[in-house]
Protein backbone atom coordinates (compact mmCIF):
# COMPACT_ATOMS: atom_id res chain seq x y z
CA UNK A 1 0.00 0.00 0.00
CA UNK A 2 1.63 3.20 -1.24
CA UNK A 3 -0.72 5.88 0.07
CA UNK A 4 1.01 8.63 -1.89
CA UNK A 5 0.59 6.65 -5.11
CA UNK A 6 -3.09 6.07 -4.27
CA UNK A 7 -3.74 9.77 -3.73
CA UNK A 8 -1.83 10.61 -6.91
CA UNK A 9 -4.13 8.20 -8.78
CA UNK A 10 -7.09 10.03 -7.22
CA UNK A 11 -5.65 13.35 -8.45
CA UNK A 12 -5.12 11.97 -11.97
CA UNK A 13 -8.67 10.55 -12.03
CA UNK A 14 -10.08 13.89 -10.87
CA UNK A 15 -8.14 15.72 -13.58
CA UNK A 16 -9.60 13.25 -16.08
CA UNK A 17 -13.08 14.17 -14.88
CA UNK A 18 -12.29 17.86 -15.40
CA UNK A 19 -11.18 17.04 -18.94
CA UNK A 20 -14.37 15.07 -19.60
CA UNK A 21 -16.40 18.05 -18.39
CA UNK A 22 -14.49 20.45 -20.65
CA UNK A 23 -12.93 22.34 -17.73
CA UNK A 24 -9.48 21.20 -18.89
CA UNK A 25 -8.42 20.46 -22.47
CA UNK A 26 -7.75 16.91 -23.66
CA UNK A 27 -4.25 15.59 -24.34
CA UNK A 28 -2.50 16.96 -21.24
CA UNK A 29 0.67 15.15 -20.17
CA UNK A 30 0.20 14.12 -16.53
CA UNK A 31 3.71 12.67 -16.05
CA UNK A 32 4.97 15.63 -14.00
CA UNK A 33 1.98 15.63 -11.63
CA UNK A 34 3.27 14.69 -8.18
CA UNK A 35 1.84 14.13 -4.72
CA UNK A 36 4.29 14.42 -1.85
CA UNK A 37 4.60 15.64 1.75
CA UNK A 38 4.40 19.44 2.00
CA UNK A 39 7.56 21.28 2.99
CA UNK A 40 5.76 22.55 6.08
CA UNK A 41 3.72 19.88 7.91
CA UNK A 42 1.41 22.65 9.15
CA UNK A 43 0.11 23.01 5.59
CA UNK A 44 -1.42 19.54 5.52
CA UNK A 45 -0.67 15.88 4.99
CA UNK A 46 0.11 15.97 1.25
CA UNK A 47 0.47 18.50 -1.53
CA UNK A 48 0.11 18.27 -5.29
CA UNK A 49 1.72 20.44 -7.95
CA UNK A 50 -0.91 19.49 -10.56
CA UNK A 51 -2.22 23.02 -11.12
CA UNK A 52 1.30 24.44 -11.44
CA UNK A 53 2.57 21.96 -14.03
CA UNK A 54 -0.65 21.89 -16.10
CA UNK A 55 -1.34 25.63 -16.19
CA UNK A 56 0.82 26.49 -19.20
CA UNK A 57 -0.17 23.54 -21.46
CA UNK A 58 -3.83 24.04 -20.44
CA UNK A 59 -3.64 27.78 -21.13
CA UNK A 60 -5.22 28.58 -17.75
CA UNK A 61 -4.27 30.22 -14.49
CA UNK A 62 -2.89 27.70 -11.95
CA UNK A 63 -5.14 29.04 -9.20
CA UNK A 64 -8.25 28.30 -11.29
CA UNK A 65 -7.12 24.74 -11.94
CA UNK A 66 -6.33 24.26 -8.25
CA UNK A 67 -9.79 25.39 -7.19
CA UNK A 68 -11.54 23.14 -9.73
CA UNK A 69 -9.39 20.19 -8.70
CA UNK A 70 -10.02 20.91 -5.00
CA UNK A 71 -13.74 20.65 -5.56
CA UNK A 72 -13.37 17.24 -7.16
CA UNK A 73 -11.01 15.89 -4.50
CA UNK A 74 -13.17 17.09 -1.62
CA UNK A 75 -15.89 14.70 -2.75
CA UNK A 76 -13.68 11.70 -1.96
CA UNK A 77 -14.14 10.34 1.59
CA UNK A 78 -10.38 10.05 2.04
CA UNK A 79 -9.95 13.81 1.71
CA UNK A 80 -11.00 15.97 4.63
CA UNK A 81 -9.72 19.25 3.18
CA UNK A 82 -8.38 20.23 -0.25
CA UNK A 83 -7.09 23.78 -0.02
CA UNK A 84 -5.43 25.82 -2.81
CA UNK A 85 -2.37 27.69 -1.61
CA UNK A 86 -0.12 30.33 -3.10
CA UNK A 87 0.00 30.53 -6.89
CA UNK A 88 -1.40 27.06 -7.48
CA UNK A 89 -0.31 24.40 -5.05
CA UNK A 90 -3.01 22.26 -3.52
CA UNK A 91 -2.66 21.13 0.08
CA UNK A 92 -4.55 18.06 1.24
CA UNK A 93 -5.61 16.88 4.68
CA UNK A 94 -6.64 13.24 4.90
CA UNK A 95 -9.26 11.69 7.15
CA UNK A 96 -8.16 9.78 10.25
CA UNK A 97 -9.41 6.45 8.89
CA UNK A 98 -6.85 6.70 6.07
CA UNK A 99 -4.00 6.58 8.57
CA UNK A 100 -5.75 3.79 10.46
CA UNK A 101 -5.89 1.89 7.18
CA UNK A 102 -2.13 2.27 6.83
CA UNK A 103 -1.68 0.46 10.15
CA UNK A 104 -3.89 -2.42 8.98
CA UNK A 105 -1.90 -2.64 5.75
CA UNK A 106 1.42 -2.70 7.64
CA UNK A 107 0.23 -5.47 9.94
CA UNK A 108 -1.24 -7.48 7.08
CA UNK A 109 1.85 -7.01 4.90
CA UNK A 110 4.35 -7.75 7.63
CA UNK A 111 7.92 -7.90 6.34
CA UNK A 112 6.62 -7.26 2.81
CA UNK A 113 4.86 -4.00 3.66
CA UNK A 114 6.43 -1.33 1.47
CA UNK A 115 7.63 -3.72 -1.22
CA UNK A 116 7.23 -2.25 -4.67
CA UNK A 117 6.93 -3.54 -8.21
CA UNK A 118 8.52 -0.50 -9.86
CA UNK A 119 11.45 -2.69 -10.89
CA UNK A 120 9.11 -4.96 -12.87
CA UNK A 121 11.67 -7.74 -12.65
CA UNK A 122 14.33 -5.82 -14.58
CA UNK A 123 17.74 -7.45 -14.27
CA UNK A 124 20.30 -5.26 -12.52
CA UNK A 125 23.96 -6.12 -12.03
CA UNK A 126 25.51 -4.45 -8.99
CA UNK A 127 29.28 -4.82 -9.06
CA UNK A 128 30.90 -3.79 -5.79
CA UNK A 129 33.99 -4.23 -3.63
CA UNK A 130 36.12 -5.72 -6.45
CA UNK A 131 39.19 -5.17 -4.28
CA UNK A 132 42.56 -6.20 -5.68
CA UNK A 133 43.23 -9.76 -4.45
CA UNK A 134 46.43 -8.70 -2.74
CA UNK A 135 45.43 -8.67 0.92
CA UNK A 136 42.61 -8.31 3.44
CA UNK A 137 39.87 -5.77 2.86
CA UNK A 138 40.44 -2.33 4.37
CA UNK A 139 37.99 0.17 5.82
CA UNK A 140 37.36 1.81 2.44
CA UNK A 141 36.32 -1.55 1.03
CA UNK A 142 34.07 -1.96 4.06
CA UNK A 143 32.02 1.09 3.17
CA UNK A 144 31.77 0.01 -0.47
CA UNK A 145 30.74 -3.50 0.55
CA UNK A 146 28.00 -2.26 2.87
CA UNK A 147 26.75 0.26 0.32
CA UNK A 148 26.66 -2.25 -2.53
CA UNK A 149 24.98 -4.93 -0.45
CA UNK A 150 22.34 -2.55 0.96
CA UNK A 151 21.69 -1.10 -2.50
CA UNK A 152 21.19 -4.62 -3.85
CA UNK A 153 18.71 -5.43 -1.07
CA UNK A 154 16.88 -2.15 -1.65
CA UNK A 155 16.56 -2.82 -5.38
CA UNK A 156 15.31 -6.34 -4.66
CA UNK A 157 12.70 -4.87 -2.28
CA UNK A 158 11.63 -2.52 -5.06
CA UNK A 159 10.97 -5.33 -7.52
CA UNK A 160 14.23 -5.66 -9.45
CA UNK A 161 16.07 -8.92 -10.10
CA UNK A 162 19.52 -8.26 -8.65
CA UNK A 163 22.88 -9.93 -9.18
CA UNK A 164 25.66 -9.08 -6.74
CA UNK A 165 28.99 -9.36 -8.51
CA UNK A 166 32.66 -9.14 -7.59
CA UNK A 167 35.24 -8.46 -10.31
CA UNK A 168 38.56 -10.04 -9.38
CA UNK A 169 41.37 -7.80 -10.59
CA UNK A 170 43.80 -10.67 -11.10
CA UNK A 171 45.17 -9.71 -14.51
CA UNK A 172 47.41 -6.75 -13.68
CA UNK A 173 50.87 -6.15 -12.32
CA UNK A 174 49.65 -6.05 -8.71
CA UNK A 175 49.23 -9.83 -8.61
CA UNK A 176 52.84 -10.23 -9.67
CA UNK A 177 53.80 -7.99 -6.73
CA UNK A 178 51.65 -10.24 -4.54
CA UNK A 179 53.49 -13.31 -5.83
CA UNK A 180 56.91 -11.78 -5.08
CA UNK A 181 55.72 -10.77 -1.60
CA UNK A 182 54.36 -14.27 -0.91
CA UNK A 183 57.58 -15.82 -2.18
CA UNK A 184 59.54 -13.91 0.47
CA UNK A 185 57.21 -15.38 3.12
CA UNK A 186 57.81 -18.78 1.53
CA UNK A 187 61.53 -18.23 2.00
CA UNK A 188 60.82 -17.13 5.59
CA UNK A 189 58.94 -20.37 6.19
CA UNK A 190 62.20 -22.14 5.33
CA UNK A 191 64.11 -20.19 7.97
CA UNK A 192 65.50 -17.57 5.59
CA UNK A 193 65.26 -13.84 6.21
CA UNK A 194 62.52 -12.33 4.00
CA UNK A 195 63.60 -9.45 1.79
CA UNK A 196 60.54 -7.17 1.82
CA UNK A 197 61.79 -4.64 -0.69
CA UNK A 198 60.06 -1.32 -1.28
CA UNK A 199 56.90 -1.88 -3.31
CA UNK A 200 56.18 -5.34 -1.90
CA UNK A 201 53.31 -6.03 0.50
CA UNK A 202 54.68 -6.07 4.08
CA UNK A 203 51.66 -7.33 6.00
CA UNK A 204 51.84 -10.34 8.31
CA UNK A 205 48.80 -11.82 6.53
CA UNK A 206 51.16 -13.36 3.97
CA UNK A 207 53.06 -15.41 6.58
CA UNK A 208 50.51 -18.27 6.53
CA UNK A 209 50.50 -18.12 2.73
CA UNK A 210 54.26 -18.67 2.76
CA UNK A 211 53.82 -21.61 5.14
CA UNK A 212 51.12 -23.10 2.90
CA UNK A 213 53.42 -22.74 -0.10
CA UNK A 214 56.11 -24.63 1.78
CA UNK A 215 53.63 -27.38 2.62
CA UNK A 216 52.64 -27.72 -1.03
CA UNK A 217 55.96 -27.27 -2.80
CA UNK A 218 58.49 -28.13 -0.12
CA UNK A 219 61.83 -26.51 -1.01
CA UNK A 220 61.42 -27.06 -4.76
CA UNK A 221 60.93 -23.36 -5.46
CA UNK A 222 63.89 -22.12 -3.42
CA UNK A 223 66.78 -20.49 -5.23
CA UNK A 224 65.00 -20.82 -8.57
CA UNK A 225 64.72 -18.08 -11.18
CA UNK A 226 61.56 -16.01 -10.87
CA UNK A 227 60.32 -17.24 -14.22
CA UNK A 228 60.05 -20.76 -12.81
CA UNK A 229 57.97 -19.95 -9.73
CA UNK A 230 56.13 -16.66 -10.47
CA UNK A 231 53.03 -18.14 -12.13
CA UNK A 232 52.63 -20.92 -9.55
CA UNK A 233 53.02 -18.59 -6.57
CA UNK A 234 50.80 -15.95 -8.17
CA UNK A 235 47.90 -18.37 -8.66
CA UNK A 236 48.33 -19.89 -5.20
CA UNK A 237 48.55 -16.52 -3.44
CA UNK A 238 45.64 -15.05 -5.41
CA UNK A 239 43.42 -17.98 -4.43
CA UNK A 240 44.48 -17.57 -0.80
CA UNK A 241 43.71 -13.85 -0.86
CA UNK A 242 40.30 -14.40 -2.43
CA UNK A 243 39.47 -16.92 0.28
CA UNK A 244 40.46 -14.29 2.85
CA UNK A 245 38.30 -11.69 1.11
CA UNK A 246 35.33 -14.07 1.05
CA UNK A 247 35.78 -14.59 4.78
CA UNK A 248 35.97 -10.83 5.31
CA UNK A 249 32.74 -10.34 3.40
CA UNK A 250 31.06 -13.11 5.39
CA UNK A 251 32.01 -11.36 8.64
CA UNK A 252 30.14 -8.34 7.31
CA UNK A 253 27.18 -10.45 6.16
CA UNK A 254 27.85 -9.95 2.44
CA UNK A 255 27.43 -12.81 -0.01
CA UNK A 256 28.20 -12.41 -3.69
CA UNK A 257 26.25 -14.18 -6.42
CA UNK A 258 29.02 -14.08 -9.01
CA UNK A 259 32.80 -13.75 -8.98
CA UNK A 260 34.24 -12.73 -12.36
CA UNK A 261 37.96 -12.88 -13.18
CA UNK A 262 39.87 -10.25 -15.15
CA UNK A 263 42.48 -12.87 -15.96
CA UNK A 264 39.82 -14.98 -17.67
CA UNK A 265 39.42 -12.23 -20.28
CA UNK A 266 43.00 -12.55 -21.51
CA UNK A 267 43.84 -15.04 -24.22
CA UNK A 268 40.17 -15.95 -24.75
CA UNK A 269 39.35 -13.47 -27.51
CA UNK A 270 36.88 -11.59 -25.28
CA UNK A 271 38.88 -8.36 -25.27
CA UNK A 272 39.38 -8.55 -29.02
CA UNK A 273 35.66 -9.24 -29.58
CA UNK A 274 34.57 -6.21 -27.54
CA UNK A 275 36.96 -3.91 -29.37
CA UNK A 276 35.98 -5.36 -32.72
CA UNK A 277 32.38 -4.51 -31.88
CA UNK A 278 33.45 -0.92 -31.30
CA UNK A 279 35.55 -0.95 -34.45
CA UNK A 280 32.48 -1.95 -36.45
CA UNK A 281 30.88 1.23 -35.15
CA UNK A 282 33.95 3.19 -36.31
CA UNK A 283 34.78 3.99 -32.69
CA UNK A 284 38.26 2.42 -32.71
CA UNK A 285 41.09 4.10 -34.58
CA UNK A 286 44.85 4.56 -34.59
CA UNK A 287 45.89 8.00 -33.45
CA UNK A 288 47.98 10.23 -31.22
CA UNK A 289 46.51 11.86 -28.16
CA UNK A 290 47.06 15.48 -27.24
CA UNK A 291 49.60 15.97 -24.43
CA UNK A 292 48.14 15.96 -20.91
CA UNK A 293 47.35 19.35 -19.46
CA UNK A 294 50.38 20.89 -17.82
CA UNK A 295 52.86 19.08 -20.06
CA UNK A 296 55.23 21.06 -22.25
CA UNK A 297 56.27 19.79 -25.69
CA UNK A 298 59.68 18.83 -24.27
CA UNK A 299 58.00 16.50 -21.75
CA UNK A 300 55.71 14.88 -24.26
CA UNK A 301 56.55 12.05 -26.59
CA UNK A 302 53.67 11.57 -29.05
CA UNK A 303 53.09 7.91 -29.83
CA UNK A 304 50.49 6.30 -32.00
CA UNK A 305 48.08 4.13 -30.04
CA UNK A 306 44.82 2.28 -30.59
CA UNK A 307 42.13 4.64 -29.29
CA UNK A 308 38.43 4.42 -28.40
CA UNK A 309 36.46 7.40 -29.70
CA UNK A 310 34.77 7.90 -26.33
CA UNK A 311 34.10 11.59 -26.97
CA UNK A 312 31.25 10.50 -29.27
CA UNK A 313 29.47 9.30 -26.12
CA UNK A 314 30.18 12.22 -23.81
CA UNK A 315 33.77 11.71 -22.62
CA UNK A 316 36.22 14.62 -22.47
CA UNK A 317 38.95 12.92 -24.53
CA UNK A 318 39.36 9.71 -26.48
CA UNK A 319 40.91 6.85 -24.51
CA UNK A 320 43.71 4.42 -25.37
CA UNK A 321 42.87 0.72 -25.36
CA UNK A 322 46.20 -0.59 -26.65
CA UNK A 323 49.63 0.84 -25.97
CA UNK A 324 52.23 1.57 -28.61
CA UNK A 325 54.08 -1.62 -27.57
CA UNK A 326 51.01 -3.71 -28.39
CA UNK A 327 49.92 -4.48 -24.81
CA UNK A 328 46.43 -3.71 -23.54
CA UNK A 329 45.73 -0.71 -21.35
CA UNK A 330 43.82 -1.41 -18.14
CA UNK A 331 40.72 0.06 -19.84
CA UNK A 332 40.57 -2.65 -22.52
CA UNK A 333 39.68 -5.59 -20.23
CA UNK A 334 37.20 -3.34 -18.40
CA UNK A 335 35.45 -2.73 -21.71
CA UNK A 336 35.35 -6.46 -22.39
CA UNK A 337 34.05 -7.16 -18.87
CA UNK A 338 31.16 -4.74 -19.27
CA UNK A 339 30.45 -6.09 -22.75
CA UNK A 340 30.09 -9.49 -21.11
CA UNK A 341 27.59 -8.04 -18.63
CA UNK A 342 25.55 -6.62 -21.50
CA UNK A 343 25.69 -9.99 -23.27
CA UNK A 344 24.36 -11.66 -20.12
CA UNK A 345 21.16 -9.69 -20.57
CA UNK A 346 21.24 -7.14 -17.76
CA UNK A 347 18.86 -4.20 -18.18
CA UNK A 348 20.90 -1.92 -15.92
CA UNK A 349 24.47 -1.89 -14.62
CA UNK A 350 25.73 -0.32 -11.40
CA UNK A 351 29.42 -0.08 -10.52
CA UNK A 352 30.41 0.84 -6.96
CA UNK A 353 33.93 2.29 -6.97
CA UNK A 354 36.30 4.14 -4.69
CA UNK A 355 36.42 7.93 -4.98
CA UNK A 356 39.87 7.67 -6.58
CA UNK A 357 38.18 6.22 -9.68
CA UNK A 358 36.40 9.47 -10.51
CA UNK A 359 38.28 9.78 -13.80
CA UNK A 360 36.96 6.39 -14.83
CA UNK A 361 33.29 7.38 -14.88
CA UNK A 362 32.88 9.11 -18.24
CA UNK A 363 35.00 6.66 -20.23
CA UNK A 364 33.21 3.60 -18.86
CA UNK A 365 29.78 5.13 -19.39
CA UNK A 366 30.82 5.95 -22.96
CA UNK A 367 31.90 2.34 -23.57
CA UNK A 368 28.68 0.87 -22.19
CA UNK A 369 26.55 3.36 -24.12
CA UNK A 370 28.35 2.38 -27.34
CA UNK A 371 28.32 -1.37 -26.76
CA UNK A 372 24.62 -1.44 -25.81
CA UNK A 373 23.47 1.13 -28.39
CA UNK A 374 22.39 3.28 -25.47
CA UNK A 375 19.95 0.67 -24.20
CA UNK A 376 21.73 -0.36 -20.98
CA UNK A 377 22.31 2.50 -18.52
CA UNK A 378 25.41 2.40 -16.31
CA UNK A 379 25.36 4.19 -12.97
CA UNK A 380 28.71 4.55 -11.23
CA UNK A 381 28.52 5.28 -7.51
CA UNK A 382 31.71 6.64 -6.00
CA UNK A 383 32.45 5.85 -2.35
CA UNK A 384 34.20 8.55 -0.37
CA UNK A 385 36.79 7.96 2.33
CA UNK A 386 36.14 6.84 5.88
CA UNK A 387 38.08 8.41 8.74
CA UNK A 388 38.36 6.25 11.85
CA UNK A 389 38.59 7.71 15.35
CA UNK A 390 39.00 6.27 18.83
CA UNK A 391 39.63 8.05 22.11
CA UNK A 392 39.67 11.34 20.21
CA UNK A 393 42.53 10.25 17.98
CA UNK A 394 42.82 8.67 14.52
CA UNK A 395 42.57 4.89 14.74
CA UNK A 396 45.98 3.43 13.91
CA UNK A 397 46.85 1.11 11.08
CA UNK A 398 46.70 -2.64 11.47
CA UNK A 399 50.01 -4.36 12.06
CA UNK A 400 48.63 -7.43 10.41
CA UNK A 401 47.82 -5.52 7.22
CA UNK A 402 50.99 -3.48 7.32
CA UNK A 403 49.65 -0.20 5.94
CA UNK A 404 45.94 0.13 6.67
CA UNK A 405 43.05 -0.66 9.01
CA UNK A 406 41.27 -3.82 7.93
CA UNK A 407 37.59 -4.64 7.73
CA UNK A 408 38.17 -7.21 10.49
CA UNK A 409 39.64 -4.50 12.75
CA UNK A 410 36.49 -2.40 12.37
CA UNK A 411 34.02 -5.26 12.82
CA UNK A 412 35.88 -6.65 15.83
CA UNK A 413 35.71 -3.23 17.50
CA UNK A 414 32.13 -2.27 16.63
CA UNK A 415 30.30 -5.43 15.50
CA UNK A 416 28.74 -6.03 12.07
CA UNK A 417 25.36 -4.38 12.77
CA UNK A 418 26.87 -1.13 14.03
CA UNK A 419 29.44 -1.13 11.24
CA UNK A 420 26.82 -1.56 8.55
CA UNK A 421 24.39 1.03 9.89
CA UNK A 422 27.03 3.70 10.47
CA UNK A 423 28.47 3.19 6.99
CA UNK A 424 25.02 4.14 5.65
CA UNK A 425 24.51 7.30 7.70
CA UNK A 426 26.01 9.47 4.95
CA UNK A 427 25.45 9.66 1.21
CA UNK A 428 28.00 7.52 -0.60
CA UNK A 429 29.87 10.47 -2.13
CA UNK A 430 30.25 12.33 1.20
CA UNK A 431 33.20 11.64 3.56
CA UNK A 432 32.30 9.72 6.71
CA UNK A 433 33.75 9.87 10.22
CA UNK A 434 33.54 6.59 12.12
CA UNK A 435 34.16 7.27 15.80
CA UNK A 436 34.27 4.00 17.76
CA UNK A 437 33.36 5.77 21.00
CA UNK A 438 30.28 7.48 19.56
CA UNK A 439 28.94 4.55 17.56
CA UNK A 440 28.88 2.39 20.70
CA UNK A 441 27.34 4.90 23.10
CA UNK A 442 23.68 4.58 24.06
CA UNK A 443 22.18 7.95 23.22
CA UNK A 444 19.98 9.74 20.72
CA UNK A 445 23.14 10.99 19.02
CA UNK A 446 23.96 7.42 18.06
CA UNK A 447 21.54 6.54 15.22
CA UNK A 448 22.25 2.81 15.46
CA UNK A 449 21.28 2.65 19.11
CA UNK A 450 18.33 5.00 18.63
CA UNK A 451 16.74 2.88 15.90
CA UNK A 452 17.52 -0.43 17.58
CA UNK A 453 16.09 0.87 20.85
CA UNK A 454 12.85 1.81 19.10
CA UNK A 455 12.45 -1.74 17.78
CA UNK A 456 13.33 -3.18 21.19
CA UNK A 457 10.64 -1.00 22.79
CA UNK A 458 8.03 -2.40 20.40
CA UNK A 459 9.12 -5.94 21.27
CA UNK A 460 8.86 -5.03 24.94
CA UNK A 461 5.27 -3.86 24.45
CA UNK A 462 4.35 -7.15 22.77
CA UNK A 463 5.97 -9.18 25.58
CA UNK A 464 4.22 -7.22 28.29
CA UNK A 465 0.88 -7.53 26.49
CA UNK A 466 1.30 -11.30 26.25
CA UNK A 467 2.19 -11.49 29.94
CA UNK A 468 -0.98 -9.52 30.71
CA UNK A 469 -3.08 -11.99 28.73
CA UNK A 470 -3.72 -9.62 25.81
CA UNK A 471 -3.58 -11.25 22.38
CA UNK A 472 -1.02 -9.36 20.32
CA UNK A 473 -0.47 -11.38 17.15
CA UNK A 474 -0.42 -9.40 13.92
CA UNK A 475 -3.69 -10.88 12.65
CA UNK A 476 -5.47 -10.02 15.89
CA UNK A 477 -4.00 -6.51 15.95
CA UNK A 478 -4.98 -5.89 12.31
CA UNK A 479 -8.57 -6.68 13.30
CA UNK A 480 -8.56 -4.32 16.27
CA UNK A 481 -10.79 -1.25 16.36
CA UNK A 482 -8.26 1.23 15.04
CA UNK A 483 -10.75 4.10 15.13
CA UNK A 484 -9.45 4.47 18.69
CA UNK A 485 -6.16 5.71 17.18
CA UNK A 486 -6.99 9.40 16.93
CA UNK A 487 -4.67 11.50 19.10
CA UNK A 488 -2.41 13.86 17.09
CA UNK A 489 0.66 12.08 18.47
CA UNK A 490 -0.68 8.72 17.31
CA UNK A 491 -1.63 10.08 13.89
CA UNK A 492 1.84 11.62 13.52
CA UNK A 493 3.42 8.19 14.04
CA UNK A 494 0.97 6.61 11.58
CA UNK A 495 1.80 9.29 9.01
CA UNK A 496 5.51 8.52 9.28
CA UNK A 497 4.75 4.79 8.82
CA UNK A 498 2.76 5.70 5.68
CA UNK A 499 5.85 7.29 4.12
CA UNK A 500 7.73 3.97 4.01
CA UNK A 501 6.49 2.60 0.66
CA UNK A 502 7.14 5.96 -1.02
CA UNK A 503 10.60 6.18 0.55
CA UNK A 504 11.49 2.73 -0.79
CA UNK A 505 10.66 3.76 -4.34
CA UNK A 506 12.49 7.09 -4.13
CA UNK A 507 15.62 5.50 -2.64
CA UNK A 508 15.59 2.65 -5.18
CA UNK A 509 15.21 4.98 -8.16
CA UNK A 510 18.03 7.21 -6.90
CA UNK A 511 20.25 4.23 -5.93
CA UNK A 512 20.62 5.77 -2.46
CA UNK A 513 20.26 3.29 0.42
CA UNK A 514 21.34 5.92 2.95
CA UNK A 515 17.81 7.34 2.62
CA UNK A 516 16.57 4.23 4.41
CA UNK A 517 18.77 4.85 7.46
CA UNK A 518 17.70 8.51 7.55
CA UNK A 519 14.03 7.51 7.41
CA UNK A 520 14.45 4.88 10.13
CA UNK A 521 15.96 7.49 12.43
CA UNK A 522 12.98 9.79 11.80
CA UNK A 523 10.51 6.96 12.42
CA UNK A 524 12.33 6.00 15.63
CA UNK A 525 12.17 9.65 16.72
CA UNK A 526 8.38 9.69 16.26
CA UNK A 527 7.99 6.47 18.24
CA UNK A 528 10.26 7.61 21.09
CA UNK A 529 8.48 10.99 21.21
CA UNK A 530 5.10 9.29 21.44
CA UNK A 531 6.42 6.91 24.12
CA UNK A 532 7.66 9.87 26.18
CA UNK A 533 4.30 11.63 25.88
CA UNK A 534 2.77 8.49 27.34
CA UNK A 535 4.90 9.03 30.44
CA UNK A 536 3.04 12.30 30.99
CA UNK A 537 -0.37 11.31 29.60
CA UNK A 538 -1.37 7.73 30.58
CA UNK A 539 -4.07 7.66 27.89
CA UNK A 540 -1.32 7.52 25.25
CA UNK A 541 0.38 4.44 26.67
CA UNK A 542 0.33 1.33 24.52
CA UNK A 543 -1.00 -0.81 27.36
CA UNK A 544 -4.27 0.43 28.87
CA UNK A 545 -4.97 -1.39 32.14
CA UNK A 546 -8.41 -2.96 32.24
CA UNK A 547 -9.17 -2.21 28.56
CA UNK A 548 -7.83 -5.00 26.29
CA UNK A 549 -9.59 -3.62 23.19
CA UNK A 550 -8.04 -0.17 23.60
CA UNK A 551 -4.67 -1.79 24.32
CA UNK A 552 -4.83 -3.84 21.12
CA UNK A 553 -5.54 -0.75 19.03
CA UNK A 554 -2.60 1.09 20.53
CA UNK A 555 -0.32 -1.95 20.35
CA UNK A 556 -1.24 -2.19 16.64
CA UNK A 557 0.29 1.27 16.19
CA UNK A 558 3.51 0.23 17.91
CA UNK A 559 3.71 -3.07 16.06
CA UNK A 560 3.19 -1.34 12.67
CA UNK A 561 6.17 0.87 13.46
CA UNK A 562 8.15 -2.21 14.43
CA UNK A 563 7.25 -3.93 11.14
CA UNK A 564 8.68 -1.02 9.17
CA UNK A 565 11.79 -0.69 11.31
CA UNK A 566 12.47 -4.40 10.91
CA UNK A 567 12.00 -4.23 7.13
CA UNK A 568 14.24 -1.18 6.85
CA UNK A 569 16.98 -2.73 8.96
CA UNK A 570 16.68 -5.86 6.83
CA UNK A 571 17.49 -3.79 3.73
CA UNK A 572 20.50 -2.32 5.52
CA UNK A 573 21.60 -5.80 6.58
CA UNK A 574 21.20 -5.02 10.27
CA UNK A 575 19.58 -7.42 12.76
CA UNK A 576 16.62 -5.80 14.59
CA UNK A 577 17.21 -5.80 18.35
CA UNK A 578 14.49 -7.42 20.46
CA UNK A 579 15.90 -6.07 23.72
CA UNK A 580 18.70 -3.70 24.70
CA UNK A 581 21.30 -4.55 27.27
Amino acid sequence: MNLFAEIRSLVIDSLGQLQAEGVLPQGLDMAAVAVEPPRDAAHGDMATNAAMVLAKPAGQQPRAIAEALAAKLSADPRIDVAEPAGPGFLNLRLSANVWQGVLKAALAGGKDFGRSDIGQGQKINVEFVSANPTGPMHVGHTRGAVFGDALSSLLDFAGYTVTREYYINDGGAQVDVLARSAYERYREAHGLSPEIAEGLYPGDYLIPVGEALKEKYGDSLLNKPEAEWLAKVRDFATDAMMEMIREDLAVLGVKMDVYSSEKALYGTGKIEAALERLREMELIYEGVLEPPKGKTPEDWEPREQTLFRSTVHGDDVDRPVKKSDGSWTYFAPDIAYHYDKIARGFDQLIDVLGADHGGYVKRMKAAVAALSNGKVPLDIKLIQLVKLWKNGEPFKMSKRAGTFVTLRDVVEQAGPDVTRFVMLTRKNDAPLDFDFDKVLEQSKDNPVFYVQYAHARVCSVIRKATEAGIEAGDTVLAGADLSRISHPSEIALAKKIAEWPRLVEIAAKAHEPHRVSFYLYELASELHAHWNRGNEDPSLRFLQEGDPAMSQAKIALARAAGVVISAGLGILGVTPAEEMR
